[in-house]
């Protein structure tokens, strides 16, 4: 049988799975484990990306395929007499966002265990995408940031917001209890060897040079099985919780969206943003999650205060700041901007990468890469009303460059004619609008 034949069997399987879990939410599934077969397994092999960092053993996917068929079977034969058992994580320190020298820790994975992950992910997200709620968009198929932002945009648009929390948890994928988590799956999973596979990958821990670290809760950014395991964490603590309780006890309309550990809460009701803020607090301390108070406020954005002159507040999503504006016919509209911090973190980045290259290749490769760096940016700022940021960020990106270039030796390479005339020969990418937030008749 060909590969794209099995491929086609184990969707078939897990479409079927996600059609009972639509069709019931309280079905429970028994049986799980024999999904994890050689089969479904060189999918999983197919479908990795080999150019991914080596996990604490160093074997690549091409050296893992070397002998696919066999180490399939075998790690199969361990998966059904329980023998097998995940390897700890290799710990790596990216940058984080937002935050110049600060660091967050990033899971990696052997490659085997990968493989266990993939096929663990895809059934976990069989029975529980059914079950999320539309307020949900990250790590989700066929949502996306942009679908965020868009679907807030025409809130604020059409609905009269009076106050919004702009919600930040305190390092959510950190603090997932693993006993809780447990609990949850057992409720939908009654499977034993699939809920003691997930328990031993919790348990498994996470090499930070040569010191092994096993904590009781978090779980690993990086890993493939985390976002779900997230999800299904966020949708049981806070989604299914706003939906059933919160919205009840609310004298206006109140609306989450929330894309993993990011999250806003619009209320048509001042009075109501206060007490749902009291009360998220305690749901959450029940979860040992918590909300960094910092960060965490209640804004004001309310469209009929905008238009009496009074001065509403501002608040970031995904990298967006929102703020009310006036349309080109007079109106008052929800807009958005590259937040500030977002923008200046980019801006970093431009620097340190074109200083770090500007020797060690030649200009045309640079070019390429800068060109290409700007069009991934314009492609994700590229939201309506967001123009003069993103030319703010291709003319400040421009000079940075133009600067390192300069700096290659003690000849200066360009001056700005000559720069201006390279450019026309090999033009950057033009500001564009990908994601447009709502119909032009809508202002």
């Amino acid at each position: 049988m060909e590969t794209s034949e099995f491929q086609q069997t184990t969707n078939t399987k897990l479409t079927r799975i996600a059609q009972l879990s639509r069709r019931d939410a309280s079905m429970q599934f028994n049986c799980l484990m024999h999904h994890i077969n050689v089969d479904s397994l060189r999918d999983c092999y197919h479908e990795l990306d080999g150019r991914k960092a080596l996990g604490a053993d160093g074997v690549s996917k091409e050296k893992y395929g070397l002998d696919l068929e066999v180490n399939l079977i075998t790690v199969v034969e361990r998966l059904k007499t329980m023998s097998y058992r995940p390897s700890p994580v290799r710990q790596v320190l990216i940058p984080k966002e937002g935050k110049i020298g600060a660091t967050r820790p990033l899971g990696i994975s052997n490659f085997e265990d990968k493989l266990i992950q993939k096929m663990a992910h895809k059934l976990l997200e069989s029975i529980y995408e059914p079950l999320f709620l539309d307020c949900s968009f990250g790590f989700r198929p066929n949502k996306s940031c942009h679908d965020a932002i868009q679907s807030l945009g025409r809130h604020l648009l059409q609905n009269e917001v009076q106050t919004v929390i702009d919600l930040d948890l305190a390092d959510f994928f950190g603090s997932i209890d693993h006993r809780m988590l447990e609990q949850m799956l057992r409720e939908k999973i009654k499977d034993q060897r699939f809920i003691r596979y997930i328990i031993r990958m919790f348990k498994a821990g996470m090499l930070s040079g040569d010191e092994l670290l096993v904590t009781d809760e978090g779980v690993p950014r990086g890993s493939i099985c985390s976002p779900i395991l997230a999800n299904i964490y966020a949708h049981c603590v806070i989604d299914s919780w706003f939906h059933e309780v919160v919205k009840k006890h609310c004298r206006g309309r109140v609306e989450l969206f929330r894309y993993a550990d990011d999250a806003v809460i619009c209320c048509g009701r001042h009075g109501d943003a206060e007490r749902i803020k009291v009360a998220l607090v305690k749901r959450l301390a029940k979860f040992n999650l918590s909300l960094n108070e910092e960060k965490t406020k209640l804004v004001s954005f309310s469209k009929v205060q905008t238009r009496k002159g009074i001065r509403q507040g501002v608040f970031d999503f995904l990298g967006f700041t929102f703020y009310l504006g006036r349309s080109r016919k007079g109106n008052v509209v929800p807009k958005v901007k590259t937040s500030g911090k977002r923008l200046h973190s980019k801006l970093t980045k431009v620097n340190l990468w074109a200083r770090r290259v500007r020797n060690r290749a030649r200009l045309s490769d640079i070019w390429k890469i800068f060109q290409a760096k700007l069009a991934g940016h314009i492609r994700y700022y590229g939201v309506s009303f967001n123009a003069k940021r993103l030319e703010k960020f291709l003319y400040q990106s421009t000079r940075i460059l133009f600067k390192w270039l300069n700096r290659r030796s003690q000849r200066k390479s360009f001056n700005w004619d000559q720069f201006n005339c390279f450019m026309q020969c090999f033009p950057l990418p033009r500001v564009r609008i990908y994601h447009r937030l709502y119909g032009p008749s809508a202002v």
